[in-house]
């Protein structure tokens, strides 16, 4: 179901700034992981992926080749080093959710739409006054929507988007009185990318959402807004050197809930 790795991403995405509540963003890190200098920093991604492994078949069967994802990113740190940790994030097909649980990356499914800009007809496209927006649905409900009007290129990444993410590889016990598996890992990327990258002025809401966990995490403060392409290849990760025991202070390393791995 799932090629071995590397595995190779292209795509275009839409990426929103903000600020969470310091406290809510702290509640979603292991023990290993710490606030940046920027506590509450965060962004919401919109992601329209083609995918491939080392041999380029999946790029013959578009149906497997392409999924569309958002995301939740929190600034914080690894040691001294500024990382970031994604509590959330949502696919539209089986296959990256399978590959999430491999990485460590927490993923639900979701229905998840972005616009799509083109060069030619009426549709919006990467300059002034192009408005941009990416939506997200799950269990029957508006979770995310978010709205980009560009003004100007940029050459710098977005913030956090570029950031190295940890994350956490859970395996519940399956024997009882069994400790869980659990470790923080580094994600394996390399051959990473920035293209037309665009910024504007942005809308976040966060709708309808019965997680009072997610709910936490809305927004107090709604920054720039990007649009950009992006490449990347992911390959194994490794562990980053610092166990993920479960804290008191820490409630979401402490594994899933009834409904997945978080």
């Amino acid at each position: 179901m799932v090629p071995a790795p590397p595995w190779h991403f292209s795509g275009d995405a839409l990426w929103v700034t903000c600020r969470v509540r310091p406290q809510a963003a702290a509640a979603f890190l292991p023990e290993g992981l710490a606030p940046g200098p920027d506590p509450g920093a965060a962004a919401i991604g919109f992601y329209d992926w083609q995918w491939c492994s080392a041999s380029g078949a999946e790029l013959r069967d578009p149906g497997r080749a392409q999924f569309k994802e958002c995301m939740i990113a929190l600034g914080c740190v690894l040691g001294a080093e500024p990382v970031a940790r994604v509590p959330y994030a949502w696919v539209d097909s089986a296959v990256p959710l399978v590959r999430g649980f491999i990485q460590g990356m927490p993923k639900l499914f979701g229905s998840v739409y972005l616009t799509r800009g083109f060069p030619v007809g009426r549709g919006p496209r990467r300059e002034p006054g192009g408005e941009f927006t990416g939506t997200l649905s799950a269990d029957g409900r508006r979770i995310l929507s978010a709205s980009v009007t560009l003004t100007e290129s940029v050459g710098e990444a977005p913030p956090l988007a570029a950031s190295p993410l940890i994350h956490t590889r859970h395996l519940p016990a399956w024997e009882p009185g069994e400790e869980p598996l659990e470790e923080l890992v580094r994600s394996g990327t390399s051959d990473v990318a920035f293209a037309a990258i665009w910024r504007g002025e942005a809308e976040l809401t966060f709708h309808d959402i019965a997680d009072p966990d997610l709910a936490s995490l809305a927004p107090v403060e709604v920054g720039p807004g990007y649009v950009f392409s992006y490449a990347e290849t992911l390959a194994p990760g490794r562990r980053a050197g610092v166990s993920a025991a479960s804290s008191p202070q820490c409630p979401k390393a402490r594994g899933p809930k009834a409904r997945g791995p978080r």
